[in-house]
C-alpha cells in the first residue's frame, strides 16, 4: 500500500554541518513550487518540490540582485536539470548544481535534503 505524502507526517529536513535541521513538514510543500526558510543562523534558504517529488535546496539570496526571491521560481523539470527562475530576477538556477544557467560563473549554495 502506497500512502499520500500528505497523510504521512514526513518532515523535510536539510543538512548542515552540525547535523539534520528540520525546515518543515513536507505536505506544506506544494510540487512544483518553492517555499523560503531561514536556518538558525539567520540565512535564507529556497527548498522546491518537483513534480516526481524530488526535493531540492538552494540559497534564497539572487547573487545579481541581492533579493531573498529564488523561492520564487517555479521549478522545471526538464531532461537536463530542474531550475528555478524567479519572476523579476535576471537568471535561473539549476536546483541540482546551483549552477546559473546564464553565466558560467556564477553558482549558488545547494544544501542536500530529505523527506523522512
Amino acid at each position: 500500500m502506497t500512502l499520500a505524502p500528505e497523510t504521512t507526517g514526513l518532515l523535510v529536513h536539510l543538512r548542515l554541518a552540525d547535523g539534520w535541521f528540520t525546515v518543515c513538514e513536507l505536505h506544506r510543500l506544494v510540487p512544483g513550487r518553492g517555499i523560503a526558510a531561514l536556518l538558525p543562523d539567520d540565512r535564507p534558504v529556497a527548498v522546491f518540490r518537483d513534480c516526481a517529488d524530488r526535493l531540492y535546496t538552494i540559497d534564497n539570496r539572487d547573487p545579481f540582485g541581492g533579493a531573498a526571491a529564488l523561492s520564487r521560481g517555479l521549478t522545471i523539470g526538464t531532461h537536463r536539470a530542474a531550475r528555478s527562475r524567479p519572476p523579476r530576477c535576471r537568471s535561473g538556477f539549476d536546483l541540482e548544481t546551483g549552477q546559473c544557467l546564464d553565466d558560467e560563473s556564477v553558482r549558488v549554495t545547494t544544501y542536500r535534503v530529505r523527506g523522512a
